[in-house]
């Protein structure tokens, strides 16, 4: 493969590409091609290619331990507080009961959420330290947040 700033493995990280914070395992069922839909609370309008996050702190919900012992996951050797990879959102919608499996959870865990429909995760071969910690769901991980707010007046 042969590296480009947006889609390769261990290319230089693109500083305008926004990042979503996940927690483990969530991540690394993602990363695996498992999880094909982040399950959230709001829509989002974001499309195309994201960098992945995963969150310092991991998901300790009974549906995250589920999916540990499902996927035999070990949850200590994943990477955390790292960008681990990029995926692209592709949709966002109100989300099914016949979505909960591509969620990797159980049809009351996605009552009243909506669905980003995820697809092509690529793997970093080395997860990459940010430069700025995430401030919000959302965040640029190369980027100073003040920066952004200037280039938007």
């Amino acid at each position: 493969m042969n590296p480009t700033p947006d889609d390769s493995r261990s290319a230089k990280p693109d500083p305008d590409r926004i990042a979503l914070g996940i927690r483990q395992p969530w991540v690394e069922l993602i990363m695996r091609g498992i999880k094909t839909i982040e399950v959230r609370s709001q829509d989002t309008r974001v499309r195309g290619p994201i960098y992945v996050y995963a969150s310092k702190k991991t998901a300790e919900t009974p549906a995250a331990r589920r999916a540990q012992q499902m996927y035999g996951i070990e949850l200590e050797q994943l990477p955390r507080g790292l960008v681990v990879g990029s995926v692209e959102i592709c949709e966002s919608r109100r989300i099914a009961p016949d979505d909960a499996e591509a969620a990797c959870l159980q049809p009351v865990d996605i009552v009243d959420c909506f669905g980003w429909s995820l697809k092509n995760p690529v793997r970093f071969e080395s997860p990459l330290e940010v430069a700025f910690l995430p401030y919000g769901v959302w965040f640029y991980p190369w980027k100073r947040r003040g920066a952004l707010k200037r280039r938007s007046r």
